[in-house]
């Protein structure tokens, strides 16, 4: 196995010179000697492993020094061989990259929040320092995707699976790298959610067998459409993935039969201009998809991407996504990153390169100002827009901001301090509301004034992950005062409640007992509800036995913990919406009731609009372990046909729902539309049966019902 493995190597290091191949089988030959006695999980030398990583290395033609490096990953963790002798017998370069990859110790999103959020900051800052880390660390957990059935541990897979989707996916989409995007997508979704994930293949399977050659059907017509048009171009046709399939029909709320590019097709040309030619023959000639067409070319993705997309119906009467690319595109949809990183001097980046790296710098920003481990791993997260905007500044600048952004986002994407002194905007020339959803093309002016402050109410309607970090960085230095007093005065009024005295000596022991600076560090942590005056007690007076309330200790089971309160102040789920947890919620300060919870898109909240300070920036508590069970109601339209209806309950259990109520409200001939109250773990449990349901062909239309 191991001497196949070798002779593909051999092969596939062509593009490398003598000196760098002998430099690479140096590499193998230290890297197979400090393995010699591990074995992986799957029984196969432990060589095997860093030997598949630099195959998949040498697929997107990454220098000498990376796949030396690759080869040599794990010996510094693994083996007794140090990074001073990589360095003495390789040299600095790729002894950092070794060293790099070395200080990314192996962690589990899941298993642990702490050393994850460590971790992962450890990532992205070696990335900084060589983008080739990450390059690397991404064909790592690659082939550690590709052999995860070896693991014995399901929650471990499951772990994994979830790490590879919420982070290393992202990234690889973030650096261009589509294949390998696709790739561990698949493997995660194929552990995460096996019957879905069944279920979109055999629907494919099932379409196929009805058209058997139909992408190779495809694909010659339109190569005849171009060589009547003395085009001559390359064709390639797909059927995308099953997580792009599953993710669309999750995000989109739509049917299987709804899609519009299941199949997709690459027409790659000579030059940008032969794009712009076939992408005008295939609409003069095949009914375009409104709302389909993208043009990457004049405004590129954010890491690199150039092409035109556009979905039509085409040959055969099929649904079809086309895309356009020149073949320097093509090269760079492939590649990524790797195709115009420069590798002799890897710590410098070329100007005209820079912005397509600036994510990096703007992702460890927003790590910096995180205040929890949940924070940390909520701001670290990737946030991967499968729809971009491209918007102007008033000088013609092309900015790339997430779908529904609005002008908050535009502004702090210029710099923090234009967003800071936002006072208003104009768009296409006009002023609008700052909360105003930005379309592709709209020219954005933002309006200044060194008086003015952020507002609050931004929080609500701001998308980016940096926006959002730098809106909670300002108010938390301005919430800290109030902290500080609220806190001082829990502490003071608890003890005098407890028949205790507290006073400068009690307050130093306090400062040592918590290791803090200053007491003001304490009374913040208590204003902020971090820790409870009784805990603080506790720690001074450890014969201390606190007795809470009993309506404040009788909690049942099923209830909920939400950020964003004061201590002790009222709350419940407003009816009108019935929110649930994961769904985006605010809270209304009503009188007398206290705090009634909706979520963002309920239309009760219009009669609020103009009372902004009854608002409450609320959300789920993240640190909650509780298994909070929540009804939520849905309405499915069935086709009239034996066993329909015997399919959904089946479906609604695979996915671990529980049916507390079946209500048939409409019955006809040929359909009938039932109510189901299902039991959720929570917003993302209900999305995943509801996304379930869709995939069933006999549900013929189906929506989730608020209130």
């Amino acid at each position: 196995m191991i001497k196949e493995i070798l002779k593909e190597l051999e092969k596939l290091t062509y593009y490398l010179n003598a000196e760098e191949r002998r430099k690479i089988q140096e590499a193998l030959t230290l890297s197979e000697n400090a393995h010699s006695n591990q074995l992986r999980k799957s029984g196969d030398p432990f060589i095997v492993h860093p030997l598949e990583v630099a195959k998949i290395l040498t697929s997107i033609k990454l220098d000498s020094d990376s796949i030396a490096a690759g080869l040599l990953h794990d010996t510094v963790e693994d083996t007794n061989l140090g990074i001073d002798q990589i360095n003495l017998r390789f040299g600095k370069q790729i002894s950092e990259l070794v060293q790099g990859l070395t200080k990314i110790s192996k962690y589990y999103l899941k298993a642990n929040k702490q050393k994850f959020g460590e971790n992962y900051k450890k990532l992205i800052l070696a990335t900084t320092k060589d983008l080739r880390v990450i390059l690397i660390k991404l064909a790592d957990r690659l082939h550690n995707m590709r052999t995860l059935n070896f693991l014995d541990d399901d929650n471990k897979k499951i772990n994994i699976s979830l790490e590879t989707l919420e982070v290393y996916a992202p990234l690889a989409q973030r650096l261009g790298m589509k294949e390998w995007q696709d790739e561990l997508e698949d493997l995660a979704f194929k552990i995460i959610n096996p019957e879905a994930r069944q279920s979109i293949l055999d629907r494919l399977e099932y379409l196929k067998s009805k058209d058997e050659n139909i992408i190779d059907e495809i694909r010659y017509d339109l190569k005849k459409i171009f060589l009547k048009e003395d085009i001559f171009c390359k064709i390639e046709g797909r059927i995308k993935s099953p997580f792009s399939i599953w993710n669309k029909i999750k995000n989109k709320n739509i049917s299987f039969e709804q899609l519009s590019d299941i199949m997709a097709f690459k027409v790659i040309t000579n030059s940008t201009r032969e794009c712009y030619r076939c992408l005008g023959i295939i609409h003069r000639r095949f009914p375009y998809i409104q709302g389909r067409f993208k043009d990457f070319i004049s405004a590129p993705k954010s890491n690199g991407y150039r092409a035109l997309h556009s979905s039509v119906m085409g040959p055969k009467n099929k649904k079809i996504e086309i895309q356009f690319r020149s073949n320097v595109m093509n090269q760079i949809a492939d590649y990524g990153v790797a195709a115009h990183w420069k590798y002799k001097d890897p710590k410098k980046i070329k100007e005209k390169d820079a912005k397509e790296y600036m994510w990096i710098h703007d992702l460890i920003d927003s790590m910096n100002t995180s205040n929890s481990q949940d924070e940390l791993i909520e701001n670290s997260k990737l946030k991967v827009f499968q729809n971009d905007i491209y918007v102007f500044t008033p000088k013609g600048d092309v900015i790339e901001l997430p779908k529904n952004a609005t002008p908050i986002d535009f502004a702090y994407s210029i710099h923090s301090q234009v967003g800071d002194k936002c006072v208003a905007v104009k768009i296409n020339e006009k002023l609008q509301p700052l909360k105003t959803i930005l379309k592709n093309g709209d020219q954005i002016e933002i309006i200044t004034s060194q008086q003015s402050q952020p507002s609050p109410l931004w929080q609500r309607f701001a998308v980016t992950t940096k926006v959002k970090s730098q809106l909670r960085r300002f108010f938390r230095s301005k919430k800290k005062d109030e902290y500080i007093l609220f806190g001082r005065e829990i502490l003071i009024t608890f003890f005098q409640k407890e028949n205790y005295q507290i006073n400068n000596i009690i307050e130093e022991k306090i400062k040592n007992e918590f290791k803090l600076k200053s007491i003001e560090d304490l009374y913040e942590m208590l204003g902020s509800g971090s820790i409870t005056a009784a805990s603080v007690l506790k720690k001074i007076y450890p014969e201390y036995n606190h007795k809470a309330n009993k309506k404040f200790n009788d909690k049942s089971n099923n209830s909920i913990q939400l950020r964003g309160l004061t201590a002790g102040m009222s709350y419940h789920l407003a009816g009108c919406c019935s929110p649930i947890k994961g769904d985006k919620i605010v809270g209304i300060v009503t009188a007398g009731i206290g705090v009634a919870v909706h979520t963002i898109d309920c239309e009760t909240l219009i009669s609020y609009q103009d009372a902004p300070d009854r608002w409450l920036d609320v959300s789920w508590e993240l640190n909650s372990n509780q298994d909070v069970i929540s009804n939520s109601r849905i309405v499915v339209v069935l086709n009239n046909k034996p066993g329909s209806l015997g399919k959904v309950t089946s479906v609604i259990a695979k996915n671990n729902g529980n049916i507390s109520n079946i209500n048939f409200s409409v019955r006809k001939a040929d359909f009938f539309e039932i109510i189901i109250d299902i039991e959720v773990r929570d917003a993302n449990h209900l999305e995943n049966i509801i996304a379930a349901l869709r995939m069933e062909s006999e549900v013929s239309s189906l929506e989730r019902l608020k209130g």
